[in-house]
């Protein structure tokens, strides 16, 4: 029987790690015993997720908190912290988000810029920081993707082009780490209820959570149970993609929803 690779002992890079999949992927590494390194722009959530973690599950946690968006920056945190890029196992790309849902005719080209700067820009700097790092040791790089890399949607255009670029990134990376033993996995969710929707409708809870109305979607647990399983694979094999759906959805805008 091949040996799985587990998590305890190695040490993962999560960003977007103050709520969300990220806080829950870093939550079951912690619980594995996988020691973190987490992210975010929140210092005060990282700081608390650090704590709980430490307490909780003995592992060792370094924060750091700054936006993926800002290259100098990413590249100065990662590099100024000695031996956390010499020790690091994973990268888990998680920092992202989508704004409104407006056509290209009435979008608003700052929710554009921030989108497309966070959802692929950043994992590039990130990736790019860590890369010769976990080609040594053989890592693992995670990037979460969505359904809509798959299946557009009205008023999702640019979101969409994100998560697309997202999924041709991460196709096109495992051709640039070929023969070095990294494995490159995108996981992608489809309807999860996280802040993303608070986040997408710009405080609006009640718009936000409309979009769930009679659904039952994803938890932030059930993505991190599948990053789990992936990077914990023998070494030999690759998951190259995990499109993850809730049982009522069928595609992207294929949803049932429940009326009682």
């Amino acid at each position: 029987m091949n040996a799985t690779t587990p998590l305890r002992g190695r040490r993962a890079l999560v960003t977007g790690a103050s709520s969300g999949f990220g806080e829950a992927i870093a939550r079951r590494f912690a619980a594995e015993g996988c020691h973190l390194v987490v992210n975010a722009r929140r210092a005060d959530r990282l700081e608390q997720l650090a704590r709980e973690c430490r307490d909780d599950h003995g592992v060792e946690v370094v924060t750091l908190p700054f936006d993926v968006r800002d290259r100098e920056v990413v590249e100065r945190a990662l590099t100024n912290t000695p031996g956390l890029l010499e020790g690091l196992d994973i990268v888990v790309n998680n920092a992202g988000l989508a704004l409104a849902l407006d056509p290209v005719q009435t979008g608003d080209p700052d929710d554009w810029d921030r989108m497309i700067d966070t959802n692929v820009k950043g994992l590039l700097y990130v990736t790019r920081a860590c890369l010769s790092h976990l080609v040594a040791k053989a890592g693992d790089v995670v990037n979460i993707g969505s359904v809509a890399g798959h299946q557009v949607y009205p008023g999702g255009a640019v979101y969409a082009a994100t998560k697309y670029a997202v999924r041709a990134l991460s196709d096109a990376l495992r051709h640039d780490v070929l023969g070095t033993g990294v494995r490159v996995i995108n996981v992608e969710p489809g309807l999860a209820d996280t802040e993303f929707g608070v986040v997408r409708f710009k405080g609006d809870k009640a718009r936000a959570d409309a979009v769930y109305k009679g659904v039952f979607p994803l938890r932030a647990e059930d993505v991190a149970d599948a990053v789990a399983w992936a990077v914990t694979r023998p070494a030999h094999v690759n998951v190259q993609q995990i499109l993850l759906m809730p049982t009522d959805q069928a595609a992207a805008q294929s949803v049932h929803r429940r009326t009682s």
